[in-house]
């Protein structure tokens, strides 16, 4: 295998390893909101009060499968 070819090969295996962060936040969003059903029901008067807390969780959590993609793009750049 030359030197070229190995390159590309890395590549390909680290954004793989890097898109693998997106598939982490979709389970994270998952449970962030399937937990937040579970809690609404029990409490449905606290709903109101605990979604702020749910809308912050989904915005870091979907911050760094966003951070996952760019570090993908950019190791496709290299």
């Amino acid at each position: 295998m030359d030197a070229e070819a190995a390159k590309l090969l890395g590549q390909f295996i680290g954004m793989g390893l890097a898109t693998m962060g997106v598939a982490g936040a979709g389970v994270g969003i998952g449970i962030i909101f399937g937990n937040f059903i579970s809690a609404a029901g029990r409490n449905p008067a606290a709903a109101p009060k605990l979604f702020g807390n749910v809308l912050l969780g989904f915005a870091l959590t979907e911050a760094t499968a966003l951070f996952a993609l760019v570090m993908a793009f950019i190791i496709l750049g290299s």
